[in-house]
């Protein structure tokens, strides 16, 4: 699911590109989303089921996934924190959870599968303007409490800084942002074989950004 607003021409969809074709070439099927509409926090799911909701959009579909085996959340840094498009995703996953999510684990794992979720992984990809890492800070919270509210096992976090060098590289950092999609691509392919990442691809994963110096 990318959030940006940017669409097809945004940084962060240059990362989730190159990710996706590596999954691709190692036989994963992948997709998006459609359209999704604001939550209205009726609840209507709480008293009539998971998976219900008074909204008649792309969501349900969306949240079953078509068996999907994990689930990649992909947004550029608004403010400090994901964007609006995939928030808005976010607060539709309401309906696929109960009130008492966290006093019973048990359930609530029951409730995500009989709305459709099949995933029991999930991970996120994000750039952001400035070099600094610390920009991530709040996603990176954020998406570990998604992953404990939603029973997933949270497998990776992929995050670029520097990110307008991703569409608008000058011409001595092109080496660089080659090899970091490759890397992107590399990364991919092991997550739809081995549905994790090597050791050494998330350490490279993990130191990099777009500086000269490297």
């Amino acid at each position: 699911m990318n959030g940006s607003s940017k669409g097809k021409i945004g940084n962060a969809n240059v990362m989730v590109n190159a990710f996706l074709k590596g999954a691709q070439e190692a036989g994963a099927d992948t997709f998006n989303r459609k359209e999704i509409k604001h939550c209205k926090c009726c609840h209507t799911s709480w008293d009539r089921g998971p998976g219900r909701c008074v909204s008649k959009d792309d969501m349900l579909e969306s949240c079953r996934l078509r068996g999907a085996t994990i689930i990649v959340f992909a947004s550029p840094i608004y403010f400090e924190n994901i964007s609006g498009m995939l928030k808005v995703f976010m607060d539709r996953m309401t309906m696929l959870g109960s009130p008492h999510a966290q006093k019973n684990v048990k359930e609530e794992r029951q409730h995500v599968e009989s709305a459709g979720v099949q995933a029991s992984k999930l991970m996120l990809i994000s750039s952001c303007g400035y070099p600094d890492r610390s920009e991530f800070d709040v996603t990176s919270l954020w998406i570990k409490r998604v992953a404990q509210k939603m029973r997933m096992k949270l497998v990776g976090e992929i995050y670029a800084t520097q990110g307008k060098f991703l569409t608008s590289p000058t011409e001595e950092l092109r080496p660089i942002i080659s090899n970091y999609l490759q890397l992107l691509e590399k990364a991919g392919a092991e997550i739809a074989t081995d549905m994790k990442f090597s050791p050494t691809t998330y350490k490279l994963l993990q130191e990099r950004n777009f500086t000269l110096s490297q």
